[in-house]
């Protein structure tokens, strides 16, 4: 049974909100929505609603250049909520940013071991008539046939 996701992107400029470029801290948010519903679609075949966050902490700031990865895992089931764990972690960065000013523009460094940068609980819902078990190998079965 799949109950974990991962999902990785590079912060591009437009992620970029305050002075420095960094990265304005909602980004994980939206982020652990993709990832929450990859979740629900390999646990239930159906995408979820999400309820709420708890526990949001932001540990560390993220600048444009940084690439970073989502993690999300399921850690309880109810009847019709799922309880995810959300992190994420900056795996490399701008040399740059990691104290080389003499480095080139697109010089980056990976970061061994990540660094947690934010990390929250959610609480997803998928209505009982839309579940349809759990899709074998990532496989979302066709509905229709």
């Amino acid at each position: 049974m799949v109950r974990e996701s991962v999902l990785r992107y590079r912060m591009n400029p437009e992620d970029a909100h305050y002075l420095g470029g960094v990265v304005q801290p909602n980004k994980h948010l939206d982020i652990y929505g993709d990832v929450g519903t990859e979740l629900c679609v390999l646990q239930d075949g159906d995408e979820s609603l999400f309820l709420g966050y708890k526990d949001v902490e932001f540990l560390a700031p993220v600048y444009e250049g940084d690439y970073i990865e989502c993690r999300g895992r399921i850690v309880k089931l109810g009847n019709s909520s799922r309880t995810c764990e959300f992190e994420t972690y900056k795996v490399a960065t701008p040399a740059k940013l990691n104290g080389k000013p003499e480095a080139g523009a697109n010089e980056i460094d990976i970061l061994d071991p990540p660094v947690l940068v934010a990390k929250a609980t959610g609480t997803l819902v998928v209505k009982k008539p839309l579940q349809r078990g759990v899709q074998p190998d990532g496989i979302v079965k066709n509905k229709w046939e």
